[in-house]
């Protein structure tokens, strides 16, 4: 979508637009906006945070073998006592304790409802490659779904068996959209709705199994519905703004980590929208600022510590550099501080104080009176 055609669409007012907590087109029953309820934090501790942090090197390997001592947590800028220490995946150093029992499940998600069906046969064919690599044996077992405007589908068993997997993928037809990218403004607010209802929904499954959670999507990402002319009113602002935190809320619940490919690869290099997701990443907390592309699909895919990936033909390649990311990873735990205010966001950093190291992680949590 160019700048011209942003402008016009955003003439249209949103009291026109039906705001999150969705209730139509819902693949499952999700709880309403303000009513996401709390979800095993794999902790014994309930007023603890865990997170789930990747560390990488300049080559953007994932980096194993590191020490409680070597990380800095800090909560709004205040360095944090960690309360407990896991490491996963690789080689562990000496005072590290090693998980081996905590699950971790990949879900490779494609989206045909905010793709074209020639690039969503694209990116099947990418995947199909990515399944064969190595004879068919995986590096981690995968999980496959389908977002489709009829349902959505995702395999119950995990497999690291390339072949097996394929042979199930191949199962699926992707059918033509009802829901059309050239439908218009409305058009773009039902597959947003249909988007991020998938992602809910998702989430409160997901939340009652332990262990981490990475979910790779492929797609160009679900409309934004933002531009300098769209107007709001307070009560669609407070529902948006309460949509935001409890999405954020219910990721985190999860142990969800999001990832972002875009299918449509150097086609979209050069267009405005690709990088316009960037405006939004910055967390809120007042309705005053928010904006619906604040659940942008890249939006999450950042905050949450993941990738979001675009600008190459290469989906196989990215599909590979998001699973590296389970090779080796980090939980730490501290303390939930209390609220001074309602939605009140602890932004969260993570540092390893050996040079030439980069951390990923979620960028905070949402607390409440």
């Amino acid at each position: 979508m160019n700048m011209s055609y942003r402008a016009g669409v955003f003439v249209i007012c949103l009291s026109s637009l039906s705001l999150p907590g969705f209730t139509q087109q819902q693949p499952s029953q999700v709880p309403e906006s303000g009513q996401i309820q709390p979800a095993p934090q794999n902790s014994s501790q309930p007023n603890h945070i865990l997170f789930d942090v990747v560390v990488t090197d300049r080559s953007g390997k994932p980096v194993p073998g590191l020490a409680e001592k070597d990380f800095v947590v800090r909560d709004n800028g205040n360095v944090q006592n960690i309360l407990s220490f896991r490491a996963h995946g690789g080689t562990t150093a000496p005072d590290a304790l090693q998980d081996t029992k905590t699950p971790l499940k990949i879900i490779v998600m494609i989206d045909e409802v905010n793709t074209t069906f020639d690039h969503v046969a694209y990116e099947r064919d990418q995947l199909k490659k990515y399944l064969l690599q190595n004879g068919g044996k995986l590096p981690q077992p995968l999980l496959l779904g389908f977002v489709t405007d009829k349902g959505t589908e995702i395999q119950t068993v995990p497999s690291q068996d390339g072949n097996a997997l394929l042979a199930s993928f191949d199962q699926h037809e992707t059918a033509l959209r009802t829901i059309r990218r050239n439908t218009g403004f409305y058009g773009a607010e039902e597959r947003f709705q249909l988007s991020i209802n998938t992602m809910r929904s998702m989430a409160a499954r997901e939340a009652q199994q332990p262990g981490r959670k990475m979910i790779i999507w492929i797609s160009p990402g679900w409309p934004l519905l933002t531009g300098p002319r769209i107007d709001m009113t307070n009560k669609q602002a407070q529902q948006l703004l309460a949509s935001i935190v409890d999405v954020s809320t219910a990721l985190r619940q999860a142990r969800i980590t999001m990832y972002s490919i875009d299918p449509l690869g150097l086609a979209d290099a050069g267009s405005v929208r690709l990088n316009y997701y960037q405006e939004f990443l910055k967390p809120v907390t007042a309705t005053k600022d928010v904006q619906i592309a604040d659940l942008a699909l890249q939006v999450l895919a950042t905050q949450t510590g993941g990738l979001a990936l675009n600008s190459s033909n290469d989906i196989t390649n990215q599909i590979a550099r998001c699973v590296a990311d389970a090779d080796a990873y980090y939980t730490v735990a501290i303390d939930a501080h209390p609220a001074d205010k309602p939605n009140d966001f602890h932004a969260i950093t993570v540092k390893v104080e050996t040079p030439g190291l980069t951390t990923r992680t979620r960028n905070g949590y949402y607390t409440q009176p």
